[in-house]
């Protein structure tokens, strides 16, 4: 009884409920970009959550002329473009601008200089504020009634709870069902490990 009680609550939380994670400051790296910097390929440190990505043993400096961040997480597998993630804050910091956009979506961004040690290497573009976003199996889409690309609105049942516009669904097979905030969002919501959110 106590395992279709179990069974039965897990069921109701995975169709009602979205886990949510906090997305820090991180880079994507092509292959020649990874070589410059490292001399080798990237290598994996540990997995994330969405199938196939890792953070890497490799760690980069961000460099600008106003501020710099150091130890800045490298996530794999190697991409087709560079691109740096913030929040706005970090933004501050760095005495830049970024705009907010879509994970891939660089064009017209500003650009960046990523340090190792002795090795830099500077990017004309492609530093962004990641748009909130909840990657979803096209299953679980399928049952809260969305599709690839909808906005919606995402409740974080958290310590400070917070009712999110403008969140972006992205729908694949090749995706786990999580909402995506980076710190910014996190600490504004009271956001720890495990908490939950809901489609509003």
């Amino acid at each position: 009884m106590d395992d279709l009680v179990t069974r039965v609550t897990e069921a109701l939380t995975s169709r009602l409920f979205v886990e949510l994670e906090a997305s820090g400051r991180h880079v994507h790296l092509t292959k020649e970009a990874a070589f410059a910097l490292f001399g080798h390929g990237l290598t994996e440190k540990r997995p994330l959550s969405q199938p196939g990505q890792f953070v890497c043993n490799e760690r980069v400096s961000l460099v600008t002329p106003k501020g710099r961040f150091d130890r800045v997480a490298v996530l794999g597998p190697e991409r087709s473009e560079c691109q740096v993630e913030l929040s706005k804050t970090d933004c501050v910091s760095l005495g830049i601008e970024a705009p907010v956009r879509q994970s891939g979506n660089t064009a017209g961004t500003g650009g960046i200089t990523l340090e190792n040690g002795d090795r830099r290497l500077t990017l004309e573009s492609g530093v962004i504020v990641a748009q909130r976003h909840v990657h979803m199996t096209p299953e679980d889409a399928a049952s809260r009634g969305v599709t690839d690309g909808a906005v919606v609105r995402l409740k974080a049942l958290t310590a400070r709870p917070v009712v999110f516009g403008d969140v972006v669904v992205r729908v694949s097979p090749k995706f786990r069902t999580f909402a995506h905030l980076d710190y910014d969002e996190a600490n504004a919501c009271g956001f720890a490990p495990g908490d939950l959110g809901m489609l509003v």
